[in-house]
């Protein structure tokens, strides 16, 4: 489908449903060795990790962190999380809850053209479910 070559593009309720819908991604994070991930790690939309041929552990910040940089979300409010994980030989990624976060599904993102077939990424969604409380699914 082509893009519109001036204005257009798919606007609420403006019946454009034939139109692109098009979003905003900022650059993407990274991260290496094992770290705790700053809030605008976990927030940004993709994550890049790079542990080369080590292991590494990914933990997630507190519940109550990310609440104060969202402080108008409301309960099932949510946001997603893409891991990408570029290490080799022994290198995966391990995603390790905050306080205040219940994991839903496998934490570990294989490492890229893993002949396990799940690619070297993740993609995890983050519900929240109360005050300082998120539950993180993984959805991909």
């Amino acid at each position: 489908m082509a893009l519109p070559n001036s204005g257009g593009g798919y606007q609420f309720t403006d019946g454009n449903t034939n139109e692109i819908v098009m979003g905003v991604q900022a650059a993407p994070q990274t991260a290496t060795a094992t770290a705790t991930l700053t809030v605008a790690q976990t927030t940004g939309g993709i994550l890049v990790g790079n542990p080369s041929t080590t292991a590494a552990t990914y933990t997630l910040p507190t519940a109550t962190a990310i609440d104060a940089v969202f402080t108008n979300a409301k309960v099932n409010s949510t946001f997603e999380l893409t891991v990408i994980n570029l290490g080799t030989s022994t290198g995966l990624i391990t995603m390790a809850v905050g306080t205040g976060i219940t994991a839903v599904g496998n934490l570990v993102v294989a490492i890229t053209g893993s002949a396990a077939g799940v690619g070297g990424a993740a993609q995890f969604l983050f519900r929240k479910t109360g005050d300082a409380a998120y539950s993180m699914y993984r959805v991909a």
